[in-house]
């Protein structure tokens, strides 16, 4: 069960944030989280019936809540639906990119067509969303915009660190939307004072991205391994909420993983105890050949 909330509740009081995917999984508890600190929100999707649902249970907790309809891959939506933030909220000062698209398969299935529906939604969406808001996140002139510029979090993974089974769609689509993050971070940071940054979840339990990829269906001992345990949305929130308050001020450019080192694992081919062993026969073996070896002459 989640704890409370390390940060003051008023960390964000007075910003506004869009957030896409924001209906569902990880992209509502941002929402709420940052709701809870006091940002207005607007959360983007496809499914009306979710966007509903989203805002009654944001407005529930007291929270100011828009649900705006539309699609990351369409130009004319995202500007629409920026469009309608500032007109409802009059500002924008954070966006996040948590839409996404996933499914398994083995990449002799995966046909060009599904390849590329991910790659539009992750890295062409991402890529849109940014390149629409930044006439609202960018450091205005003085006495005619904000006095400094806003924030982008671009929600990644880190299934292309290395390689990962039945996932070479998303693994290319995350891989690009870090460099969109590090490129944005580059220019508008130089530019336009905004901060450009990532967050690379790692199994979070509990949305739909997790419902997908480990089904119950999908039994396997990789899964009851202790290093492979399951993170919460509200830790990933945490995160967004860390880089979107002045606590992260000085931080852009980065991608920050938040999957508990499960990325640095490898499975444990061997026990401690065989370590042990082995060591101390090597070790030995290393003193013996070393003091039977003939001595050199200069």
């Amino acid at each position: 069960m989640a704890i409370g909330s390390p940060f003051k509740a008023d960390i964000l009081k007075g910003k506004v944030a869009l957030i896409t995917g924001g209906g569902s999984g990880i992209g509502l508890e941002i929402s709420t989280q940052f709701g809870k600190h006091g940002a207005a929100v607007a959360i983007m999707g496809r499914r009306r019936q979710v966007l509903d649902a989203a805002v009654a249970a944001l407005r529930q907790e007291g929270i100011r809540a828009i649900g705006l309809e539309g699609d990351v891959r369409k130009r004319e939506d995202a500007a629409r639906v920026l469009e309608a933030t500032i007109k409802h909220f009059g500002r924008l000062d954070i966006l996040v990119n948590g839409a996404a698209g996933n499914f398994l398969a083995s990449p002799e299935d995966l046909s060009p067509n599904g390849f590329r529906t991910v790659i539009d939604i992750d890295s062409v969406g991402t890529y849109t969303m940014c390149y629409e808001a930044l006439k609202y996140l960018k450091k205005g002139e003085p006495g005619k915009g904000p006095s400094t510029g806003g924030l982008i979090l671009n929600i990644s993974a880190t299934l292309h660190y290395t390689a990962a089974w039945y996932q070479i769609h998303v693994s290319a689509a995350k891989a690009a939307v870090d460099s969109i993050t590090r490129s944005l971070a580059l220019e508008w940071g130089t530019d336009y004072d905004i901060r450009v940054n990532g967050i690379a979840p790692g199994p979070i339990e509990g949305t739909p991205g997790m419902r997908k990829l480990a089904p119950e269906e999908m039994k396997s001992a990789h899964y009851d391994r202790p290093l492979y345990r399951f993170g919460e949305k509200w830790d990933i929130a945490m995160a967004a909420l860390y880089l979107a308050s002045d606590a992260g001020k000085y931080v852009n450019g980065t991608t920050m993983v938040v999957d508990g080192g499960l990325w640095l694992s490898h499975p444990r081919h061997i026990s401690k105890e065989e370590v042990k062993e082995l060591s101390r026969q090597v070790e030995k073996k290393s003193r013996t050949s070393d003091v039977h070896q003939p001595s050199s002459k200069l």
